[in-house]
């Protein structure tokens, strides 16, 4: 007899999840969609006339106590929160890291000032929460503004118009500035107020969001760079997770697993055209077209025509660091996101990302992020 799991989500979070998720679809079990927006009676119906063998929801806050109320007894899965309920394993995204890794980004560049774009959503809260802790003792302006009205079944669409709060928040920030916005839809969203504004993206305001969704960052002028999320590796997670749980696993029961983010893609609306100086603009764009090949310092300079030591002041002035510095940043960068995105072995990312030496590598590896490529992968 065919056995079934039912899926009960949002079409948003369910196409983020379908790729790997496929691969656990077999002659003797599959997979049934439920919209999480339908009515509570049309689901408990379905359910009901299913009797599913597992059950994979989604968090959110309207729907949540409705999905408990059935006590199916059945293993579940409950995707996109961090809260922990009996018997349920919750598997979501790691908010906070996903903060840090915007304000490590943006704050490579030397703006005047750093801020957030809020929704008032839980994950929300804790995205600016990380983004404000890896900013701390930074001497710039920073601040957070929170705009609420957005529904999460309308994610795809941009309808919403900025309120006068918001306006005058964006108006009154120091330019250049950075914002984060914590997820596509709302970068996507603060880039046409930015342009009703008459604010320049990335020229006054460059934009990171959050989710690297190409369905909001492919097709928002100019392209939304964003905070990735190794979703193939979210969905293994939580496929393999439901497999063991219905073949009598224990080790899920009233835990919690939270997905680290990879790296941040650049795209137009936060590249290196946020620096105001003509020769840091060239020596970023260098740096970053060549990130496979084992360029040196040496090479950016005779590129550029300028002295060693004045490119080196320069950095120093707007970024804080040396230009050696800021690549080996940017292969690290590069290779947290092949570590987690591809099975590439560490010998092969190490030569994607101009190394050239997974010894190397190593190296700088652990010293900018604390960890070996390994333990990171892991």
């Amino acid at each position: 007899m065919n056995q079934t799991i039912a899926i009960v989500m949002s079409e948003v979070f369910l196409r983020r999840l379908t790729p790997a998720l496929s691969a656990f679809t077999g002659r003797m079990q599959d997979f049934r969609i439920l919209s999480i927006h339908r009515s509570l009676e049309e689901v408990g119906k379905v359910l009901d006339d299913l009797k599913p063998i597992g059950l994979i929801s989604e968090w959110l806050p309207n729907k949540v106590d409705d999905l408990l109320g059935f006590n199916l007894k059945i293993p579940h899965v409950m995707v996109g929160t961090h809260n922990i309920y009996p018997g349920i394993l919750s598997v979501d995204v790691d908010d906070i890291a996903v903060g840090v890794q915007a304000a490590e980004t943006l704050s490579q560049v030397g703006f005047k000032s750093l801020a957030c774009l809020g929704n008032g959503t839980p994950y929300s809260d804790l995205r600016i929460q990380g983004f404000q802790q890896a900013v701390q003792g930074e001497v710039f302006p920073f601040s957070v503004h929170t705009e609420s009205g957005f529904e999460e079944m309308r994610y795809s669409e941009s309808f919403h118009e900025p309120s006068e709060a918001m306006k005058t928040w964006l108006l009154g920030l120091p330019k250049p500035c950075g914002i984060f916005a914590v997820h596509d839809p709302l970068g996507r969203f603060l880039s046409g107020t930015c342009a009703q504004l008459g604010i320049r993206v990335p020229d006054d305001v460059a934009i990171v969001g959050a989710n690297n969704d190409p369905l909001v960052c492919g097709l928002t002028y100019p392209k939304l760079s964003s905070v990735s999320i190794p979703w193939d590796h979210f969905g293994q997670y939580v496929g393999s997770a439901m497999q063991s749980m219905i073949k009598g696993e224990t080790g899920y029961k009233r835990t919690l697993k939270l997905i680290s983010p990879s790296s941040v893609e650049l795209r137009h609306s936060a590249n290196h055209l946020a620096v105001r100086e003509k020769i840091l603009r060239r020596a970023l764009s260098f740096m970053s077209e060549r990130i496979k090949e084992p360029i040196t310092v040496a090479e950016l300079c005779d590129h550029l025509r300028i002295a060693r030591r004045s490119l080196e002041r320069k950095f120093k002035t707007t970024f804080n660091c040396t230009p050696w510095e800021m690549l080996c940043q940017m292969r690290v960068n590069e290779a947290k996101r092949l570590l987690m995105e591809t099975g590439h072995p560490v010998s092969r990312i190490s030569e994607l990302c101009g190394f050239n030496d997974p010894e190397r590598m190593a190296v700088v590896f652990k010293r900018l992020t604390g960890k070996p490529p390994s333990s990171f992968r892991k």
